[in-house]
């Protein structure tokens, strides 16, 4: 899709909300709490951005772009020079964090990672669901959506200016209700954290913003193999180069964004071979089937895949 920027609106300290519409006035396409768009920026960069809008507002989408201190350059031209009236490219919506059937909630979110689990406060408050929330940040000023969130019920909002340090997140996480899942959406100290607290890693859901790092030692090393697409086209994927930057040499216009596997941008169906999944999107299930990979960081454990390319 082609959108326009319609408005630009301040949220807190550094974050600021953009709301698109089609230039022509067409309805959107649906989407749930938990779904991102990817922004084709002007200066050619691609970046993800959660969904905080109203899903039942097809004329419009919402999200908000908080000015990152270390900016890759996606927030800070957003910031800086994206202006209303501006025609952006626009994949999505895409749902890689969606709320599934589940007893209770606990949600947690950790500065901008407030922005999916915004939408989500609000729709289960819509349906009477049992769900708590705890927002942290490291000043009020800072955290976009604190007066809505405390207004819908049982959020807590943890500043660390206000309450003189960082939250302890074994009382937040005590006492869950039976089968309670845990949707967690932050930096990744506090994705870390929660997962250390949790007895049972089958209840976490988790967004995340960037990639964790990988351990320095005791990953085996990359062997050379072959990719083969539509057509029987044939490329060798050599140690250090991934599957993306491999095909994208031989000729081929495939889409990406984070190369760090946690978007799902480059996500690719595998009709032959086994993938070596080392991206931090699919479940385990997932993994195991083998029906997809990423791209960007994902290789093989055969000589040779077959890709629905």
């Amino acid at each position: 899709m082609r959108l326009r920027l319609i408005r630009s609106t301040w949220l807190a300290e550094g974050v600021v909300q953009l709301e698109f519409a089609d230039p022509a006035g067409d309805e959107l396409p649906g989407w749930e709490p938990g779904a991102h768009l990817t922004l084709h920026l002007p200066n050619g960069l691609a970046r993800e951005y959660s969904l905080c809008g109203d899903p039942a507002d097809r004329t419009r989408y919402a999200v908000a772009v908080q000015h990152d201190a270390a900016s890759r350059g996606g927030s800070a031209y957003v910031h800086e020079r994206l202006r209303v009236g501006e025609v952006v490219e626009v994949d999505g919506p895409k749902n890689n964090f969606a709320l599934t059937e589940a007893p209770a909630y606990m949600l947690i979110a950790g500065g901008i990672g407030v922005t999916p689990v915004k939408a989500m406060a609000e729709a289960l408050h819509a349906r009477g669901a049992d769900w708590r929330l705890f927002y942290c940040g490291r000043s009020r000023t800072s955290m976009a959506f604190a007066d809505l969130l405390e207004s819908l019920g049982d959020t807590i909002v943890h500043a660390d200016d206000d309450c003189g340090g960082t939250p302890d997140l074994g009382k937040v996480l005590a006492d869950l209700p039976g089968g309670a899942l845990v949707y967690v959406c932050g930096p990744e100290p506090l994705l870390a954290a929660v997962e250390a607290e949790l007895d049972d890693p089958a209840r976490l859901r988790v967004e995340r913003f960037r990639a964790p790092e990988r351990p320095a030692a005791g990953e085996p090393a990359d062997e050379p193999f072959d990719v083969v697409c539509g057509g029987g086209r044939r490329f060798t994927v050599q140690p250090g180069a991934s599957v993306l930057d491999t095909l994208r040499r031989g000729g081929l216009d495939l889409p990406s964004s984070c190369e760090e596997g946690i978007c799902g941008t480059c996500e690719t169906r595998v009709l032959a071979g086994e993938p070596d999944h080392r991206d931090f999107l699919l479940t385990d299930a997932e993994r195991a089937e083998g029906g997809s990979m990423m791209l960007c960081v994902s290789r093989s454990r055969t000589p040779e895949l077959v890709l629905d390319l």
